[in-house]
């Protein structure tokens, strides 16, 4: 099937440790060309989301970004409201030592609350999970690139459509060339005959008739119509497969359009050029939204 590298995929989930968010934006990129954004506390997490990448997707320049905000909140990198835990340990020390002071210099230790909250150290935030989150990061990863290629096949359906249609239309300049071409090359052989009369006694009759053969073997353009419609059965075929079919398809292109091209070269009739412009406009449309098939 046709899968497109355009698409855009978002998911959320809440855990202890705050609200994680994973966004992913795909465009169009000859190989798969990621780039990561993570939070510190996650960063050791980049091998394992890069392998998760290459297993859901095989082209496109990939843009995936994971957020972890606080409990109930939407921050960025860090938990913002993170849940804080006293050092008492600290605050002991502290209490101590003030009772020390206050016993030499003959008055009651009364150490402010605030002041004691705010002396480096005294707050902590209570260690994550890191486990847990690094596991729930990466099931929500997978969850994410399954929506993101599900959105690349709703698009590349889309885009098997246009093809198709293209196909079609190429198809019926095809069928209207065949029609055409033993009348043109009656035509030619009228004309060639016309010119040559005036002299056709100082001719040998057997070296002019394998003249004649050979201008119309070189007007002839069975074989161009032959590949180009073996080259669209091609297409047809390629859009119906479940591998990655847009280097194929590219492929593809440049063939028909170098017999497009031949097939205009050769034409002594201004029905048939038309019809080999409008094949050339067709397999360009063609190629355009191939570049964005996986």
């Amino acid at each position: 099937m046709a899968k497109s590298m355009t698409a855009f995929a978002r998911q959320d989930r809440s855990t202890e440790a705050g609200e994680l968010t994973w966004e992913v934006r795909s465009v169009n990129h000859r190989f798969l060309e990621p780039h990561l954004r993570l939070p510190e506390d996650l960063r050791s997490l980049e091998p394992k989301v890069r392998e998760i990448l290459g297993q859901h997707l095989s082209r496109g320049k990939i843009d995936l970004s994971l957020r972890l905000g606080g409990r109930g909140g939407s921050g960025g990198g860090s938990a913002g409201s993170a849940e804080l835990r006293v050092n008492t340990a600290l605050l002991e020390a502290l209490l101590k030592a003030a009772d020390k002071v206050a016993t030499r210099i003959g008055e009651p230790a009364a150490p402010h609350m605030f002041d004691l909250l705010s002396w480096p150290g005294m707050l902590e935030e209570a260690p994550k999970d890191m486990d847990a989150l690094s596991n729930a990061a990466l099931e929500l990863l997978e969850e994410t690139l399954v929506a993101l290629v599900e959105a690349r096949v709703r698009e590349g359906e889309r885009l098997k459509t246009l093809l198709l249609d293209r196909c079609d239309k190429l198809l019926e300049r095809v069928a209207e060339v065949r029609q055409r071409m033993p009348e043109v090359l009656a035509a030619v052989r009228t004309r060639i005959a016309e010119r040559l009369a005036e002299i056709r006694d100082e001719l040998d009759e057997t070296r002019l008739e394998q003249e004649m053969t050979l201008i119309a073997q070189r007007l002839d353009v069975d074989e161009e119509m032959d590949r180009l419609e073996s080259h669209i059965t091609e297409v047809r075929d390629s859009l119906d497969s479940d591998d990655p079919i847009g280097r194929r398809l590219d492929f593809l292109m440049q063939e028909l359009n170098r017999e497009a091209n031949t097939l205009s070269s050769k034409s002594p009739d201004a029905t048939v050029t038309r019809a080999a412009v409008d094949m050339k406009v067709l397999i360009e449309q063609m190629r355009e939204q191939v570049q964005n098939i996986e």
